[in-house]
């Protein structure tokens, strides 16, 4: 049975896109596993905004079955005030039967972040958006110390997970690729693993 990562994201002009999609090929760089990639809708400022069931364009929208069925999440998100976007939240907040039933528990989880500026709050965004996987008891994997990528970036890039500055539609860099597709292919690799047992 293949192994699912399900790489889901909200991204608004396109960043964080990017790096889901550099996150896929880590993924699909290990065999027998498969990336599943999802977003979610926008919302409205007063209310949720209505929305078809399939996109215009870019991946479908995200299910709890989606995240039930998978075997490793990376989760996505831009820098919003040092936080995860408010689509993306409003989304994990209806997870609460998911956490009833343990139905994420022991599931390998990565996070990802995109800002326009360098002191965007890349860190504080990586970090709120492990809380709800922590609530949900996810196990958290980070960037390992010693890759020479991290060291090496003058953009984007943590150990809390891959990030992307973005100021004025700048491109991903070597470097950011680079850590995107490092950390889908240890997501890949600890969840087939695991999946194996």
């Amino acid at each position: 049975m293949d192994t699912q990562i399900l790489i889901l994201y909200y991204s608004r002009h396109g960043s964080t896109i990017d790096m889901a999609q550099q996150i896929a090929r880590g993924v699909e760089s290990t065999q027998n596993v498969t990336a599943i990639i999802r977003t979610v809708p926008n919302l409205s400022s007063v209310c949720e905004a209505t929305e078809d069931s399939i996109p215009e364009q870019g991946a479908p929208y995200a299910t709890l079955e989606d995240l039930k069925n998978c075997h490793g999440l990376a989760l996505g998100s831009p820098t919003h005030f040092g936080n995860m976007a408010a689509p993306l939240k409003h989304f994990i907040d209806s997870t609460t039967e998911l956490w009833f039933a343990g139905a994420l528990t022991g599931k390998p989880a990565v996070v990802f972040t995109s800002s326009s500026s360098m002191h965007g709050g890349h860190e504080s965004t990586l970090l709120s958006m492990m809380l709800p996987l922590m609530h949900q008891g996810m196990m958290i994997m980070s960037v390992p110390c010693g890759e020479p990528a991290l060291r090496e970036t003058q953009t984007g890039g943590t150990p809390y997970g891959p990030s992307h500055l973005a100021r004025h539609g700048q491109p991903l860099s070597d470097e950011e690729k680079t850590l995107c597709q490092l950390m889908g292919q240890q997501l890949a690799q600890t969840a087939h693993r695991l999946n194996a047992l």
